[in-house]
């Protein structure tokens, strides 16, 4: 077959809603299992004896593997040819090794006593924590392994016209995810009566994660890359087969437009106040919100005496990341539509003031029902940067390397993690008071940090041109 035959068979056809609906139910997997991890890490290392420096730099385990593991699994998936497609190898096998260490990660303890006493040796004393954190490398790298191919599937496969509507689908699937994800256990509790444990929800995510994704590669149909087909002219399969550099990949990638790096920075400040709100919110919500002292060196005892605050403290966290992903999933299509009508950075940046404010709420006010409604406008904001910053990065991709694309734009999402996880973290750390049961800190600075961040980006989305 010519290369003509093959570029006619492989123009891009617009999707139907039922196609979009269908394209981004993998999505709707990957972030519920994220979204587990989110909610319930902080407990589970807590539990093990994890201080709040401690919890960050574990948490280091989604930007550093988000920055060295998307670049080199995009690099790799635009230069992967076998009968299976490009994209879909990753897919399957990041969902099948992130759904065996969402199973492991709460069973960390035991996997540590089971280690120990195969190899007749007593349990060391951070073993379980050690086991914690390698499990959430693993998730964390296995996730991040299926997000990047799984995004270069809306270059390759939707028209450029639609790539809005299609980053707003994903944002979709990410806001129903959450929310499932997040109000299943609350709904259980408050509806039936049943308490699902930590251990029953990462089962969940498991299962949710491995069989969505499997329906997506077998649903979505790659198109043929011409190394496969054009078999007429040798020299331009070895072309091909070789492709540019990565580091061409990267300097073109700087170079196609100024508004590249605008583009990147605004990622960088975003995910800066993000990360600021996902990693901390939980444990705002347990020692802030619920009064809960520090617990990483206290007795079992005196643990246990906490149980059913924590569990309530939990709850509470879920229910206001589902109120969050519940807006999310209610706006991300509109929010596509209208980027669609005025324009992607004219929606992103009222988005982002929302976010902002949101996040000042939060900090100023500690009483539940408020923070609930903060969670609920910094849903808003949640769906647009799921969506729109991709849309406009999308514009000035070359074809044949999305996939590297999307792993060098997730650099600027996984490095500022890097400074919430360690300076932030330590911030935290040296900002502890004491209450009548113990120790405690101050969570909702991370909001406040969050907050000034979330302006910045508002304020380069404004700098940003767009193409007409």
């Amino acid at each position: 077959m010519s290369n003509e035959a093959i570029e006619k068979e492989h123009e891009l056809k617009p999707f139907s809603t039922a196609q979009l609906l269908n394209f981004c139910l993998g999505f709707f997997g990957l972030q519920f299992a994220w979204q587990m991890r989110i909610i319930l890490s902080g407990p589970v290392t807590e539990g093990l004896g994890a201080s709040p420096l401690l919890f960050g730099l574990i948490w280091l385990a989604g930007p550093v593997t988000g920055m060295l593991v998307q670049p080199i699994i995009g690099e790799l998936s635009d230069k992967t040819h076998t009968i299976f497609g490009k994209r879909r190898p990753y897919l399957f096998m990041g969902a099948l090794f992130a759904s065996l260490a969402l199973w492991a990660f709460p069973n960390s303890a035991v996997i540590a006593d089971k280690i120990a006493q195969f190899m007749h040796i007593p349990t060391p004393m951070f073993g379980g924590l050690i086991i914690a954190a390698v499990m959430i490398w693993v998730i964390d790298a296995c996730v991040n392994a299926a997000q990047g191919p799984y995004r270069a599937l809306v270059p390759d496969l939707v028209p450029p016209k639609q790539h809005s509507l299609a980053n707003a689908y994903l944002s979709f699937a990410i806001g129903l995810g959450s929310v499932v994800a997040a109000g299943t256990a609350p709904f259980l509790k408050y509806v039936c009566g049943y308490q699902m444990s930590i251990n029953a929800q990462f089962v969940m995510a498991a299962l949710a994660f491995s069989l969505a994704m499997l329906w997506t590669c077998i649903t979505i149909q790659e198109h043929r890359s011409v190394k496969t087909t054009a078999n007429t002219d040798t020299q331009n399969q070895t072309d091909v087969e070789k492709g540019p550099s990565f580091i061409s990949k990267v300097v073109d990638f700087f170079k196609s437009s100024p508004e590249v790096g605008k583009i990147c920075l605004l990622q960088l400040f975003t995910w800066i106040g993000i990360m600021s709100l996902n990693i901390f919110f939980t444990q705002y919500a347990t020692h802030t919100i619920y009064g809960i002292p520090d617990l990483t060196s206290a007795s079992e005892e005196f643990k246990n005496s906490y149980t059913d605050l924590i569990n309530k403290s939990t709850n509470f966290s879920s229910i206001c990341f589902a109120v969050q992903n519940l807006i999310c999933f209610l706006v991300s299509i509109p929010i596509g539509l209208l980027s669609t009508k005025f324009g992607n950075k004219r929606v992103h940046f009222i988005s982002l003031i929302t976010l902002a404010l949101a996040l000042v709420g939060m900090g100023v006010s500690k009483e539940p029902g408020f923070v609930l409604i903060c969670m609920g406008v910094a849903g808003i904001g949640w769906a647009s940067v799921l969506a729109l910053p991709f849309a406009m990065l999308s514009e000035f991709i070359k074809k044949g390397s999305e996939g590297s694309v999307m792993g060098i734009f997730n650099i600027f999402i996984a490095g500022p993690q890097i400074l919430v996880c360690t300076i932030l973290a330590w911030a935290i750390n040296q900002c502890s008071f004491m209450i009548p049961e113990g120790i405690n800190y101050h969570w909702e600075y991370a909001f406040f940090i969050g907050a000034i961040t979330i302006l910045l980006a508002a304020v380069i989305t404004n700098l940003i041109k767009e193409k007409e």
